[in-house]
Protein backbone atom coordinates (compact mmCIF):
# COMPACT_ATOMS: atom_id res chain seq x y z
CA UNK A 1 0.00 0.00 0.00
CA UNK A 2 1.09 3.73 -0.52
CA UNK A 3 1.23 5.24 2.74
CA UNK A 4 1.72 8.36 1.77
CA UNK A 5 -1.07 10.52 2.94
CA UNK A 6 0.41 13.84 2.98
CA UNK A 7 3.64 16.42 3.27
CA UNK A 8 4.18 19.29 5.42
CA UNK A 9 5.69 22.41 3.70
CA UNK A 10 8.57 21.14 4.64
CA UNK A 11 8.45 18.18 3.07
CA UNK A 12 7.75 15.60 5.79
CA UNK A 13 5.45 13.02 5.66
CA UNK A 14 2.37 12.76 7.64
CA UNK A 15 1.43 9.45 9.57
CA UNK A 16 -1.88 8.69 11.26
CA UNK A 17 -2.19 7.77 15.35
CA UNK A 18 -3.36 4.89 17.36
CA UNK A 19 -6.63 6.46 17.33
CA UNK A 20 -7.68 6.00 13.67
CA UNK A 21 -5.67 2.40 13.32
CA UNK A 22 -8.33 1.67 16.54
CA UNK A 23 -11.47 3.62 14.97
CA UNK A 24 -10.43 1.41 11.42
CA UNK A 25 -9.97 -1.92 12.72
CA UNK A 26 -13.12 -1.27 14.66
CA UNK A 27 -15.04 -0.37 11.87
CA UNK A 28 -13.37 -3.27 9.33
CA UNK A 29 -14.35 -5.71 12.37
CA UNK A 30 -18.04 -4.64 12.61
CA UNK A 31 -17.92 -4.71 9.09
CA UNK A 32 -17.32 -8.36 8.79
CA UNK A 33 -19.05 -9.13 11.74
CA UNK A 34 -22.81 -7.82 10.37
CA UNK A 35 -22.06 -8.14 6.63
CA UNK A 36 -20.81 -11.15 6.42
CA UNK A 37 -17.38 -10.22 3.46
CA UNK A 38 -14.19 -10.03 4.26
CA UNK A 39 -12.43 -6.98 4.69
CA UNK A 40 -9.08 -5.94 3.17
CA UNK A 41 -8.86 -2.13 2.98
CA UNK A 42 -11.00 0.16 4.81
CA UNK A 43 -11.69 3.86 4.31
CA UNK A 44 -11.68 6.08 7.44
CA UNK A 45 -12.43 10.13 7.39
CA UNK A 46 -10.41 11.68 10.24
CA UNK A 47 -11.34 14.34 12.43
CA UNK A 48 -8.52 16.42 10.47
CA UNK A 49 -10.41 15.97 7.64
CA UNK A 50 -8.23 13.45 5.68
CA UNK A 51 -9.60 10.50 4.69
CA UNK A 52 -7.48 7.35 5.06
CA UNK A 53 -7.76 3.90 2.77
CA UNK A 54 -5.73 1.21 5.46
CA UNK A 55 -4.76 -2.28 5.29
CA UNK A 56 -6.50 -4.96 7.70
CA UNK A 57 -4.46 -7.10 9.03
CA UNK A 58 -4.31 -10.55 11.43
CA UNK A 59 -8.07 -10.88 10.70
CA UNK A 60 -10.06 -13.43 13.38
CA UNK A 61 -13.27 -14.36 12.00
CA UNK A 62 -15.89 -16.16 14.59
CA UNK A 63 -19.82 -16.79 15.02
CA UNK A 64 -20.21 -14.02 17.48
CA UNK A 65 -16.69 -11.93 17.12
CA UNK A 66 -14.16 -10.28 14.58
CA UNK A 67 -10.89 -9.25 15.72
CA UNK A 68 -8.05 -7.51 13.00
CA UNK A 69 -5.85 -4.90 12.96
CA UNK A 70 -4.33 -2.05 11.35
CA UNK A 71 -0.92 -0.78 11.59
CA UNK A 72 0.35 2.15 12.81
CA UNK A 73 2.49 4.44 10.88
CA UNK A 74 4.26 7.91 12.18
CA UNK A 75 5.21 9.04 8.44
CA UNK A 76 8.42 11.06 9.30
CA UNK A 77 7.74 11.46 13.07
CA UNK A 78 10.35 9.97 15.42
CA UNK A 79 7.20 7.90 16.91
CA UNK A 80 7.86 4.71 19.36
CA UNK A 81 4.19 3.21 18.68
CA UNK A 82 5.62 2.86 14.69
CA UNK A 83 4.84 -0.40 12.99
CA UNK A 84 2.95 -1.29 15.84
CA UNK A 85 -0.46 -3.41 15.20
CA UNK A 86 -3.37 -2.41 16.61
CA UNK A 87 -6.33 -4.24 16.87
CA UNK A 88 -9.98 -4.23 17.61
CA UNK A 89 -12.30 -7.11 18.34
CA UNK A 90 -15.98 -6.33 17.54
CA UNK A 91 -18.50 -8.74 19.77
CA UNK A 92 -22.01 -9.58 19.44
CA UNK A 93 -23.85 -9.55 22.74
CA UNK A 94 -27.27 -10.42 22.06
CA UNK A 95 -29.36 -7.98 23.79
CA UNK A 96 -32.02 -6.38 22.36
CA UNK A 97 -32.70 -3.72 23.97
CA UNK A 98 -31.64 -1.21 21.69
CA UNK A 99 -27.64 -0.11 20.18
CA UNK A 100 -25.44 0.42 23.19
CA UNK A 101 -21.43 0.47 22.26
CA UNK A 102 -19.42 -1.11 25.33
CA UNK A 103 -15.66 0.04 24.58
CA UNK A 104 -12.71 -1.44 26.41
CA UNK A 105 -8.73 -1.66 26.17
CA UNK A 106 -7.60 -4.95 26.24
CA UNK A 107 -3.78 -6.51 26.31
CA UNK A 108 -1.12 -3.72 25.94
CA UNK A 109 -3.63 -0.71 26.42
CA UNK A 110 -2.66 1.16 29.31
CA UNK A 111 -4.87 1.93 32.30
CA UNK A 112 -5.16 5.20 34.14
CA UNK A 113 -4.20 4.86 37.45
CA UNK A 114 -4.16 8.40 38.86
CA UNK A 115 -6.25 11.67 38.57
CA UNK A 116 -6.04 14.35 36.33
CA UNK A 117 -6.76 12.80 32.87
CA UNK A 118 -9.73 12.44 30.36
CA UNK A 119 -10.77 8.92 31.86
CA UNK A 120 -11.09 8.16 35.12
CA UNK A 121 -8.88 6.17 37.17
CA UNK A 122 -9.18 2.10 36.64
CA UNK A 123 -10.30 3.01 32.91
CA UNK A 124 -8.45 2.19 29.58
CA UNK A 125 -6.54 5.11 28.47
CA UNK A 126 -8.06 5.60 25.42
CA UNK A 127 -8.67 9.12 24.84
CA UNK A 128 -11.88 11.40 24.45
CA UNK A 129 -11.46 11.85 20.51
CA UNK A 130 -10.41 8.23 19.43
CA UNK A 131 -13.61 6.76 21.73
CA UNK A 132 -16.03 9.10 19.67
CA UNK A 133 -14.65 7.93 16.38
CA UNK A 134 -14.75 4.02 17.55
CA UNK A 135 -18.13 4.22 18.43
CA UNK A 136 -19.21 6.60 15.38
CA UNK A 137 -17.93 3.80 12.95
CA UNK A 138 -18.70 0.88 15.13
CA UNK A 139 -22.60 2.37 15.66
CA UNK A 140 -23.01 3.64 11.80
CA UNK A 141 -22.44 -0.15 10.72
CA UNK A 142 -24.30 -1.34 13.22
CA UNK A 143 -26.99 0.99 12.12
CA UNK A 144 -26.52 0.18 8.49
CA UNK A 145 -27.54 -3.96 9.25
CA UNK A 146 -30.31 -2.99 11.34
CA UNK A 147 -28.51 -4.32 14.58
CA UNK A 148 -30.11 -3.01 17.96
CA UNK A 149 -28.45 -5.04 20.59
CA UNK A 150 -24.88 -4.70 22.37
CA UNK A 151 -21.87 -4.88 21.00
CA UNK A 152 -18.50 -5.14 22.62
CA UNK A 153 -15.45 -3.39 21.61
CA UNK A 154 -12.21 -4.93 22.88
CA UNK A 155 -8.97 -2.69 21.64
CA UNK A 156 -5.45 -4.25 22.37
CA UNK A 157 -2.02 -3.95 21.62
CA UNK A 158 0.21 -6.95 21.56
CA UNK A 159 3.25 -5.34 21.95
CA UNK A 160 2.22 -2.08 23.75
CA UNK A 161 3.32 -3.00 27.29
CA UNK A 162 6.73 -3.14 26.80
CA UNK A 163 6.91 -0.25 23.76
CA UNK A 164 4.94 2.23 26.96
CA UNK A 165 8.61 1.82 28.70
CA UNK A 166 9.48 4.02 26.57
CA UNK A 167 7.06 6.77 27.01
CA UNK A 168 6.36 9.11 29.61
CA UNK A 169 3.17 6.76 30.53
CA UNK A 170 4.64 5.51 33.69
CA UNK A 171 5.23 9.34 34.75
CA UNK A 172 1.51 9.77 33.54
CA UNK A 173 -0.03 6.83 36.07
CA UNK A 174 -0.65 5.21 32.55
CA UNK A 175 0.25 1.37 33.81
CA UNK A 176 0.28 -1.88 31.85
CA UNK A 177 0.63 0.00 28.16
CA UNK A 178 0.24 2.43 25.51
CA UNK A 179 -2.68 5.03 25.14
CA UNK A 180 -5.31 5.24 22.14
CA UNK A 181 -4.31 8.83 21.16
CA UNK A 182 -4.89 11.44 18.54
CA UNK A 183 -6.82 14.53 17.97
CA UNK A 184 -6.80 14.79 14.52
CA UNK A 185 -6.55 11.45 13.59
CA UNK A 186 -3.39 12.52 12.15
CA UNK A 187 0.21 12.43 13.32
CA UNK A 188 1.84 15.69 12.25
CA UNK A 189 6.01 15.53 11.81
CA UNK A 190 8.03 16.49 14.42
CA UNK A 191 5.26 18.09 16.00
CA UNK A 192 5.92 19.67 19.62
CA UNK A 193 2.24 19.19 21.10
CA UNK A 194 2.48 15.92 22.10
CA UNK A 195 5.11 16.77 24.35
CA UNK A 196 3.95 20.61 25.58
CA UNK A 197 0.77 18.52 26.28
CA UNK A 198 2.80 16.03 28.80
CA UNK A 199 3.72 18.57 30.39
CA UNK A 200 0.21 20.26 30.87
CA UNK A 201 -0.84 17.01 32.02
CA UNK A 202 1.86 16.25 34.55
CA UNK A 203 1.33 19.50 36.13
CA UNK A 204 -2.09 19.26 36.42
CA UNK A 205 -1.68 15.77 37.70
CA UNK A 206 -0.39 17.08 40.88
CA UNK A 207 -2.58 20.25 40.72
CA UNK A 208 -5.28 18.29 41.36
CA UNK A 209 -3.70 16.17 44.09
CA UNK A 210 -3.39 19.60 46.16
CA UNK A 211 0.05 20.93 44.72
CA UNK A 212 -0.09 24.39 44.46
CA UNK A 213 3.82 24.71 43.98
CA UNK A 214 6.22 22.43 42.49
CA UNK A 215 9.42 21.45 40.49
CA UNK A 216 10.57 21.55 36.67
CA UNK A 217 13.28 20.01 35.09
CA UNK A 218 14.48 19.66 31.96
CA UNK A 219 15.18 16.20 31.85
CA UNK A 220 17.21 13.44 33.31
CA UNK A 221 20.14 15.80 34.53
CA UNK A 222 18.03 17.82 36.28
CA UNK A 223 16.01 14.73 37.95
CA UNK A 224 19.17 12.86 39.12
CA UNK A 225 20.09 16.38 40.35
CA UNK A 226 16.88 16.78 41.95
CA UNK A 227 17.12 13.61 43.89
CA UNK A 228 21.05 12.60 44.46
CA UNK A 229 22.39 16.57 45.52
CA UNK A 230 18.93 17.95 46.90
CA UNK A 231 17.09 14.88 48.35
CA UNK A 232 14.13 16.31 46.41
CA UNK A 233 10.97 13.62 46.32
CA UNK A 234 10.74 12.98 42.13
CA UNK A 235 7.26 13.06 42.24
CA UNK A 236 6.55 16.40 42.60
CA UNK A 237 8.83 17.77 39.40
CA UNK A 238 7.56 17.94 35.85
CA UNK A 239 9.82 17.17 32.76
CA UNK A 240 9.56 20.55 31.01
CA UNK A 241 12.34 19.11 28.28
CA UNK A 242 13.30 22.51 25.84
CA UNK A 243 9.64 24.51 27.12
CA UNK A 244 10.52 26.59 30.32
CA UNK A 245 8.16 29.13 28.77
CA UNK A 246 5.18 26.84 28.16
CA UNK A 247 5.63 25.64 31.49
CA UNK A 248 5.55 28.58 33.13
CA UNK A 249 2.27 29.41 31.12
CA UNK A 250 0.77 26.09 32.12
CA UNK A 251 1.31 27.04 35.58
CA UNK A 252 -1.00 30.10 35.65
CA UNK A 253 -3.41 28.35 33.75
CA UNK A 254 -3.82 25.52 36.20
CA UNK A 255 -3.43 28.53 39.51
CA UNK A 256 -0.17 27.21 40.72
CA UNK A 257 1.26 29.47 43.17
CA UNK A 258 5.04 28.96 42.98
CA UNK A 259 7.33 26.72 40.15
CA UNK A 260 11.18 26.40 40.98
CA UNK A 261 13.11 25.51 37.63
CA UNK A 262 16.39 22.94 38.08
CA UNK A 263 18.31 22.17 35.85
CA UNK A 264 21.86 21.84 34.39
CA UNK A 265 23.65 25.18 33.28
CA UNK A 266 24.21 24.18 29.32
CA UNK A 267 20.51 25.24 28.90
CA UNK A 268 19.49 27.19 31.66
CA UNK A 269 22.13 29.79 31.53
CA UNK A 270 20.28 30.74 28.21
CA UNK A 271 17.32 32.12 30.37
CA UNK A 272 19.34 35.00 31.61
CA UNK A 273 19.01 35.91 27.72
CA UNK A 274 14.94 35.51 27.86
CA UNK A 275 15.46 32.64 26.07
CA UNK A 276 12.74 30.42 26.96
CA UNK A 277 12.64 27.46 24.72
CA UNK A 278 16.14 26.18 25.16
CA UNK A 279 16.38 23.96 22.32
CA UNK A 280 19.87 24.36 20.23
CA UNK A 281 17.91 25.28 16.81
CA UNK A 282 15.75 27.78 18.75
CA UNK A 283 19.00 29.94 20.52
CA UNK A 284 22.35 29.66 21.40
CA UNK A 285 23.26 32.53 22.98
CA UNK A 286 25.45 30.57 26.17
CA UNK A 287 28.87 31.57 25.64
CA UNK A 288 26.98 35.56 24.45
CA UNK A 289 25.78 35.43 28.22
CA UNK A 290 28.96 34.39 29.80
CA UNK A 291 30.88 36.52 27.50
CA UNK A 292 29.07 40.02 28.41
CA UNK A 293 28.79 38.76 32.43
CA UNK A 294 32.00 38.56 32.50
CA UNK A 295 32.79 41.80 31.26
CA UNK A 296 30.78 43.13 33.48
CA UNK A 297 32.85 41.52 36.18
CA UNK A 298 35.58 43.13 34.89
CA UNK A 299 36.99 40.58 32.68
CA UNK A 300 39.43 41.43 29.63
CA UNK A 301 38.82 41.72 25.95
CA UNK A 302 41.35 38.51 25.91
CA UNK A 303 39.11 36.38 28.87
CA UNK A 304 36.02 37.68 26.77
CA UNK A 305 37.53 36.18 23.58
CA UNK A 306 39.04 33.15 24.72
CA UNK A 307 34.85 32.85 25.94
CA UNK A 308 33.26 33.10 23.00
CA UNK A 309 35.16 30.59 21.54
CA UNK A 310 34.64 28.12 23.98
CA UNK A 311 32.35 25.14 22.68
CA UNK A 312 30.75 24.00 25.38
CA UNK A 313 29.78 25.58 28.97
CA UNK A 314 32.18 23.46 30.82
CA UNK A 315 34.98 25.07 28.81
CA UNK A 316 33.78 28.66 30.04
CA UNK A 317 32.89 27.74 33.48
CA UNK A 318 36.91 26.69 33.59
CA UNK A 319 38.44 30.17 32.55
CA UNK A 320 35.58 31.76 34.98
CA UNK A 321 36.77 29.82 37.80
CA UNK A 322 40.53 30.12 36.85
CA UNK A 323 40.11 33.75 36.84
CA UNK A 324 38.09 34.37 39.83
CA UNK A 325 35.18 35.28 38.26
CA UNK A 326 32.71 32.43 38.25
CA UNK A 327 30.95 33.70 41.53
CA UNK A 328 30.56 37.20 40.00
CA UNK A 329 29.20 36.17 37.24
CA UNK A 330 26.38 33.83 38.30
CA UNK A 331 25.24 36.66 40.80
CA UNK A 332 24.48 38.56 37.77
CA UNK A 333 23.35 35.81 35.81
CA UNK A 334 20.85 34.42 38.22
CA UNK A 335 19.58 38.04 38.77
CA UNK A 336 19.18 38.66 34.85
CA UNK A 337 17.11 34.52 35.23
CA UNK A 338 15.27 35.83 38.15
CA UNK A 339 14.24 38.99 36.21
CA UNK A 340 13.09 37.15 32.68
CA UNK A 341 11.40 34.58 34.87
CA UNK A 342 9.02 36.84 36.83
CA UNK A 343 8.55 38.46 32.83
CA UNK A 344 7.19 35.49 31.58
CA UNK A 345 5.34 34.07 34.55
CA UNK A 346 3.67 38.00 35.99
CA UNK A 347 2.78 38.47 39.17
CA UNK A 348 -0.02 35.61 39.98
CA UNK A 349 2.92 33.03 39.57
CA UNK A 350 6.30 32.56 41.99
CA UNK A 351 9.19 31.71 39.75
CA UNK A 352 12.69 30.78 40.80
CA UNK A 353 15.46 28.96 39.49
CA UNK A 354 18.48 26.46 40.79
CA UNK A 355 21.52 26.22 38.03
CA UNK A 356 24.09 23.41 38.66
CA UNK A 357 26.58 21.81 36.44
CA UNK A 358 28.01 18.37 37.05
CA UNK A 359 31.76 19.60 37.87
CA UNK A 360 30.47 22.29 40.36
CA UNK A 361 27.27 20.99 41.54
CA UNK A 362 25.19 24.10 41.90
CA UNK A 363 26.21 27.60 40.24
CA UNK A 364 24.18 29.88 41.30
CA UNK A 365 19.99 30.37 42.70
CA UNK A 366 18.04 33.34 42.32
CA UNK A 367 17.02 34.95 45.60
CA UNK A 368 13.96 33.04 46.42
CA UNK A 369 14.92 29.98 45.07
CA UNK A 370 15.58 28.37 48.81
CA UNK A 371 11.66 29.56 50.11
CA UNK A 372 9.95 27.84 47.05
CA UNK A 373 12.08 25.14 47.84
CA UNK A 374 10.58 25.47 51.52
CA UNK A 375 7.46 25.72 50.39
CA UNK A 376 7.23 23.18 48.09
CA UNK A 377 8.63 20.56 50.93
CA UNK A 378 6.63 21.69 53.29
CA UNK A 379 3.15 21.42 51.00
CA UNK A 380 4.10 18.16 50.18
CA UNK A 381 3.44 17.08 53.57
CA UNK A 382 0.21 19.49 53.62
CA UNK A 383 -1.74 19.32 50.57
CA UNK A 384 -4.68 22.32 49.64
CA UNK A 385 -8.17 20.59 48.63
CA UNK A 386 -7.69 21.18 44.95
CA UNK A 387 -10.98 22.81 43.94
CA UNK A 388 -10.94 25.91 45.25
CA UNK A 389 -8.98 27.04 42.20
CA UNK A 390 -10.80 24.36 39.79
CA UNK A 391 -11.78 27.72 37.56
CA UNK A 392 -8.38 27.90 36.15
CA UNK A 393 -8.12 24.43 34.28
CA UNK A 394 -8.75 25.00 31.07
Amino acid sequence: MNREIGRTRSGLRYGWTTGSCAAAAAKAAAMMLFGGEEIRHVRLMTPKGIELYLDVESITRMSEYVECAVRKYSGDDPDVTDGLLIFAKVERIGDSSGLRIILDGGSGVGRVTKPGLEQQAGQAAINKVPRRMITEEVGSVCREHGYCGTVKVLISIPDGEETAKKTFNPRLGIMGGLSVLGTSGIVEPMSEKALTDTIYLEMKMLRERGHTYCYAVPGNYGADFLTESLGIDPDLAVKCSNYVGETIDDAKLLGMKGLLLIGHVGKFIKLAAGVMNTHSRQADCRMEVFASHAAMAGADTAVVKAIMACLNTTEAIQILKEKGLLQDVMETVMERIGFCLRQRSGEKLETGAVVFSSEEGILGQTENAAELLERTERQATRPTHPREQENHYR
